[in-house]
């Protein structure tokens, strides 16, 4: 399929052609070599950003779980081996204080990343079993807000060193270049879809500033460590209740971002928050940043797509993409977005 027009693609590396063409031969050859024997059997899930195999391991079992891993291999070039320890260590965390995630697997030598011989970086974990819910009611709301407020007990009590921090800059105005210097957008839409970038990005600084300055009344609004991506698709529910996969997009923050995707209306948000307030103190001053972190995404995902347009799975995921249908969505949507932010008219924060 053919490049949206202008579009500049960057050269790919060694690594990043691998990674397009990994083989099951490769994938239970790196499994092997991390010390488990393998039957042969291996099945692709669904993921975009990296690729993410179950493998059976060969061993007998009657438990599913045990007889499967799930190798995940990382998307050359995204996060440093810093980075992705970093995500590591914070699901081990969770897990010493016995919250429900699929943790990584420790590999020869100790470590929960090894390295493919063309450089790919990969890890083992745990299958865990579980199914989505297309429909939450109050009290599965409710299980979440707790579940989420376990979760940043343990994220806010340490630091995150080498993840970024989800703010206008890392989020907005770098996207923003990178789709500029791309030539990702069509020339005469540069303009209008930059100014919108921009101006959302001055009122989130703003408003940022104004909520992390503490006085004798409220304290700084936290940054903490946060799953980062907590849609519906990475919870899965099992008879013991919801519990989070899929920690790649770990990043520091406002917890306010863990809850938003989750309720498509303020009722929603109240019954996650009620939840998260049991086990949690929640700053509702935080929901003044809703709309800010969802234009912040939208921007976020047109330069994740346009980062990737040379991995051959992208076009045809995405095949509207650099279209001038496209790119009027999105400043339609940046409009809207705009206007909810300096309007305070959010679902959010009635």
């Amino acid at each position: 399929m053919e490049s949206p027009p202008g579009l500049r693609h960057q050269s790919d590396t060694m690594e990043g052609e691998s990674f397009y063409s990994l083989t099951p031969e490769s994938i239970l050859a790196s499994v092997e070599a991390a010390g488990l024997p393998v039957t042969g059997r291996c099945l692709q899930r669904n993921s975009l950003e990296n690729r993410v195999y179950e493998v059976e391991i060969d061993i007998e079992s009657e438990n599913k779980s045990e007889r499967f891993r799930i190798a995940k291999f990382y998307r050359p070039g995204r996060w440093t081996r810093e980075q992705i320890l970093e995500e590591h260590q914070f699901i081990s965390d969770l897990r010493a204080q016995e919250i429900p995630c699929a943790p990584p697997i420790a590999l020869p030598g100790g470590s929960t990343l090894g390295k493919t011989e063309s450089g790919i970086f990969f890890s083992l974990f745990e299958r865990v079993g579980g199914r989505q819910l297309d429909e939450l009611g109050g009290t599965e709301r409710e299980q979440l807000g707790r579940l989420l407020a376990r979760v940043h007990n343990v994220g806010a009590a340490s630091k995150s060193v080498h993840r970024i921090k989800l703010n206008e800059e890392t989020y907005g105005l770098q996207n923003l270049d990178y789709l500029l210097e791309s030539e990702s957008i069509p020339e005469h839409m540069e303009e209008r879809y930059a100014q919108l970038v921009e101006d959302i990005c001055e009122h989130t600084a703003n408003l940022r500033e104004e909520l992390s300055a503490p006085n004798e009344f409220l304290p700084a609004l936290e940054e903490i460590r946060l799953h980062g991506d907590c849609h519906g698709g990475n919870i899965l529910w099992s008879n013991a209740g919801p519990f989070l996969i899929d920690f790649d997009d770990m990043v520091s923050g406002p917890p306010v971002q863990d809850l938003w995707l989750l309720a498509s209306d303020s009722e929603e948000l109240e019954a996650i928050v009620n939840g998260y307030e049991q086990m949690r103190t929640f700053d509702r001053r935080s929901l003044k940043l809703v709309e800010h972190l969802r234009a912040l995404r939208y921007i976020h995902f047109s330069a994740w797509i346009a980062r990737r347009w040379e991995d051959p799975s992208f076009p045809g995921a995405f095949p509207a993409f650099g279209t001038e249908q496209y790119w009027a969505t999105q400043i339609d949507d940046l409009v809207e977005q705009l206007e909810r932010i300096e309007t305070t008219q959010s679902p959010f924060s009635d």
